[in-house]
């Protein structure tokens, strides 16, 4: 009965400690919750400097295959190549003038 009467005196005289500084119970709370968002704030901080790194990465991977494709269309797209194509696999040649049909369109 006196550790529960004990309990009772204690928990009454601390809210009547708080009650009788409401202002530094206030900034006590304050200062909780600044602490907190300096928390999440470095949390979130640290999340979008991890994805920003991510999609740079990304970025530069994109890059370079962008310019082994160009430097591919440049090698497929050469006309000597190919000229040389046409005739090896499919033994084609370019036409003399004799051979030449004009095709005359009404």
């Amino acid at each position: 009965m006196t550790q529960t009467k004990t309990n009772f005196n204690l928990v009454a005289i601390i809210f009547s400690e708080l009650a009788r500084h409401p202002i530094r119970v206030l900034l006590f709370l304050m200062v909780l919750i600044s602490a907190f968002a300096v928390i999440m704030s470095s949390h979130h901080n640290r999340q979008m400097s991890i994805e920003l790194e991510a999609l740079m990465q990304q970025q530069d991977q994109l890059d370079i295959e962008w310019r082994h494709l160009i430097l591919e269309q440049g090698s497929l797209t050469d006309h000597n190549r190919i000229e040389l194509a046409m005739k090896k696999q499919l033994e084609m040649h370019r036409p003399s003038p004799e051979e030449e049909v004009v095709v005359r369109l009404r």
